[in-house]
């Protein structure tokens, strides 16, 4: 039962919150092989100063749309999967809402 804490700047439409959601969802089905029901995300919303970030860390740089996932993941994970996670994970935000 992976646990997932999204955070991003407040001000995003119900939309484009369900589209990060279940773009998280997916990646953790195809990558994790969890349950399709199996989703429990908290979306957390954050006025301007309340979510800090480094802009540039890692070559960045990152916008006021970047958004924060923390994953619970329940059991251990070898790094071929999460690897396979994360591909997956950007692949969907990318279509889904534009998010690089």
């Amino acid at each position: 039962m992976p646990y997932a804490r999204i955070s991003l700047h407040r001000g995003k439409s119900a939309d484009y919150l369900q589209a990060l959601s279940q773009g998280l969802h997916d990646a953790l089905v195809e990558s994790f092989g969890i349950p399709v029901a199996d989703r429990f995300h908290v979306i957390h919303q954050h006025e301007a100063g309340e979510l800090i970030f480094d802009r540039n860390y890692l070559g960045g740089p990152r916008s006021d749309d970047y958004v924060l996932i923390a994953i619970t993941g329940g059991k251990p994970r070898d790094t071929a999967t999460k690897r396979r996670f994360y591909r997956a994970l950007v692949e969907r935000l990318e279509a889904a809402i534009g998010l690089s």
